[in-house]
């Protein structure tokens, strides 16, 4: 092959990555190195992004429920960590239609769930860049390790679309690992005929010359992505406030509607009761949506309205999944190992809330989670795998964890520990190491003997 000079080669580059701009950059000048495609996270690999992290996600999108389409334009802001010549984002499925890096055309190319932008010039770190990604199709959900089905759930009348591990990467890119959060703001628009929900405040609903629904849904806080939601259907809707300035958004599909109204009405005192134990509320905005969306096998504590099957939509799971808005969504596990400091918490929730308010000892509730053989399958602070991520161990086992640190620091201490441990990490991510190491600096003792049997241990106690 005839040699071509330097000079020749970075022109034709140059003209590769902007008339061909799903090719790789060959010769750019870039001086940095690509991001890490994965975090290395010990169940799920290649989820998540290294060499930056976002600070806020723009999505424009749109949807035809008779269709299936989605249309959609995800507007990324974030922050360089190293010097880079390329980055990752996670999208599953969906044709990319076009991306930009600071508004001039950046190359990218698709392997699997990674989709490669390479911009222009090399962005420095340090420096804030916006990368935008404009694309289309048909999303598809995701089934889990465990069986269950995530992501973009198709309607007869419309969607819901949930994300916990992973299925957020079926309808907008992203770096989707929960150590990396980030503020909101997504714009949908749809069908008259059909109603849009997501996190946050609505901030806006405008009608469209063509006779579509546009509402914008803000969330200020930082959210994971797994806890990004959007609900379409037929949903009858309801407003409220809570605790004096909180604004309460419900919504339920019609079908569903009528019974679930008495637990609507009491989601503001819930609230209130939850604030009394775990301190401040973290979130700008409450509430709750309830689909009848089948597919949807599980509640979820979507930030700052968690969502429910029409079956589930019970005091008991509101209040676990409510509970959730501190343990997991404001404090985010840094690893899906972390995952019991969601569950964990949420189901001792459940057990406190059942002893001040159904006279139901959370030492009777101990005994019966500690007699079923179902919770000794594992430690909770090391599921086996994947699968394992939301087996019983992690809830109850978890929840057992929480009652022995109160009987063995007492009820002051522990009280301290369950308000300072969500005001001490407020809407960052911690770790199982950073919880131990937390709870006993409040205790001003060494917790070894505890973690070592009930947190770690592979065997069941001799007695609870």
């Amino acid at each position: 092959m005839p040699r071509r000079s330097r000079t020749s080669v970075a022109a034709l580059a140059a003209v590769l990555t902007l008339l061909a701009p799903g090719c790789t950059d060959i010769a750019s000048g870039v001086r940095g190195t690509p991001g890490a495609a994965g975090l290395r996270d010990p169940y799920f690999p290649k989820l998540g992004n290294g060499g930056y992290d976002v600070g806020h996600y723009g999505l424009t999108l749109a949807y035809d429920p008779a269709s299936g389409r989605l249309d959609g334009t995800a507007e990324i802001t974030a922050r360089a960590t190293q010097d880079l010549s390329a980055f990752n984002l996670d999208l599953a499925g969906l044709t990319v239609r076009g991306a930009t890096v600071d508004g001039a055309p950046a190359a990218y190319n698709r392997a699997g769930n990674e989709l490669t932008l390479r911009p222009r010039e090399e962005l420095p770190e340090g420096a804030e860049f916006r990368a935008t990604v404009t694309y289309s199709g048909v999303p598809e959900p995701i089934t889990d390790a465990d069986g269950s089905e995530e992501g973009w759930l198709r309607t007869k009348d419309g969607a819901v679309a949930v994300g916990e591990p992973t299925g957020s990467m079926t309808w907008f890119p992203g770096n989707h690992h929960p150590s990396d959060k980030a503020s909101y703001d997504l714009t949908l628009t749809l069908p008259a005929r059909v109603e849009g929900l997501s996190n946050g405040v609505r901030t806006a609903r405008r009608t469209e010359p063509d006779g579509r629904v546009t509402t914008v849904w803000h969330t200020a806080e930082p959210m994971a992505s797994y806890l990004a939601m959007v609900a379409i259907g037929r949903y009858e809707t309801g407003t409220a406030t809570a605790l004096g300035t909180v604004p309460v958004l419900t919504a339920v599909e019609r079908p569903a509607a009528a019974g679930s109204a008495a637990l609507r009405k009491e989601i503001p005192a819930i609230l209130a009761r939850q604030v009394k134990r775990f301190g401040p509320y973290p979130f700008s905005a409450a509430g709750a949506v309830v689909t009848g969306n089948e597919s949807l096998g599980y509640a979820l504590e979507t930030q700052a309205r968690p969502l429910f099957p029409a079956g589930s939509f019970d005091r008991p799971t509101f209040v676990h999944e409510q509970a959730h808005q501190w343990f997991g969504d404001s404090v985010t596990p840094k690893s899906w190992r972390d995952i019991w400091l969601n569950e964990g918490f949420a189901t001792y929730a459940e057990w406190l809330y059942g002893e001040e308010y159904e006279h139901v000892p959370a030492r009777t509730r101990f005994e019966r989670a500690f007699a079923q053989d179902a919770n000794w399958a594992f430690p909770p602070a090391a599921p086996p795998a994947a699968e394992n991520l939301f087996d019983p161990p992690v809830y109850q086992r978890g929840a057992m964890v929480l009652h022995k640190l109160r009987e063995t620091v007492g009820d002051r201490v522990f009280d301290e520990i369950l308000r300072g441990w969500p005001a001490k990490y407020r809407h960052a991510n911690a770790t199982t190491d950073d919880f131990t190491a937390y709870a006993e600096s409040v205790a001003g003792r060494d917790l070894d003997a505890l973690w070592d049997v009930w947190l770690y241990g592979d065997g069941k106690p001799a007695k609870p």
